[in-house]
């Protein structure tokens, strides 16, 4: 509705900006160097944010750094995931059948990636999304899994992202020390600051392919108030200012605008 209004040929504020056209924000860089370096060495690196703050899409960039020549990469999402569930998703996505008992479906599992890395000549690299709400059963396994040759070695690196709660409801106390004293590198992701949400803004409009300057610096100031500088909040409020400033056919989006709709969709402080 509002793109042909601006003359832009891709929608701006949406999840599926292809990877190469987000912006890259200081903190998503140091975190996805840090990602790479973890995956290239086989470390097992934590990843926690806020809601909203970047965690999907810092896996999306991610995958995208992994060359495929040199990297497989297994990635599973499942809130009520068990032992015999990861053993089943990853054996999957590895083109293998998990056996009844996960006992056996683990030394498969570890049986099949050190073919992955001996023959085929790539580094295994697991990732676990929602990982705050995995169960200590679960988390211990992935220690268990972790252990290789009498310790010696890392099978594959593996990648826990979740919400600040991973670290610092369940990691960080004393029942998960065993589980936390193998963590390589532990990356958290923060919010954007006033100049990076402006360059955000500034990046989705470029990618919308409009050549027209639609957000007043007032605006973009009071978007990061609402927003408090998290992406998610950041694409709904630019989205509402963008579809209010449609409605009443005005080619400028100024700070009252952010702030009215804001009040009427109900996004002030973050809150929707």
């Amino acid at each position: 509705m509002y793109e042909k209004f601006f003359g832009m040929g891709n929608t701006p504020f949406t999840r599926d900006i292809p990877v190469d056209r987000l912006y890259m924000s200081p903190r998503i860089e140091d975190a996805l160097g840090r990602l790479v370096y973890a995956a290239d060495r086989q470390m097992f690196a934590v990843v926690t944010a806020s809601p909203g703050c970047g965690k999907s899409t810092l896996v999306r960039m991610f995958e995208g750094r992994l060359g495929r020549e040199k990297y497989q990469l297994l990635y599973l999402s499942d809130s009520k995931l068990t032992p015999k569930w990861l053993y089943a998703g990853l054996l999957d996505q590895l083109g293998l059948e998990a056996h009844f008992y996960s006992g056996v479906s683990k030394r498969m599992l570890q049986k099949e990636i050190e073919t992955v890395c001996t023959v085929q000549k790539k580094k295994v690299v697991c990732v676990l999304d929602e990982a705050h709400l995995l169960g200590k059963e679960m988390l211990e396994e992935l220690r268990f899994l972790l252990n290789y040759k009498f310790d010696s070695e890392s099978p594959m690196s593996l990648v826990l992202v979740g919400q600040t709660e991973l670290w610092d409801q369940k990691l960080r106390l004393q029942a998960y020390a065993a589980i936390r004293q193998r963590i390589d590198m532990n990356i958290v992701l923060g919010r954007l600051d006033r100049a990076e949400t402006g360059k955000y803004i500034a990046a989705h409009l470029a990618y919308s392919g409009t050549q027209q300057g639609i957000f007043t610096e007032g605006a973009e100031t009071e978007v990061y108030k609402i927003s408090t500088g998290i992406p998610r909040l950041i694409n709904r409020v630019c989205e509402k200012a963008l579809l209010y400033a449609c409605q009443q056919q005005k080619r400028l989006v100024d700070e009252h605008m952010v702030r009215f709709v804001a009040d009427h969709e109900r996004l002030v402080g973050g809150v929707e």
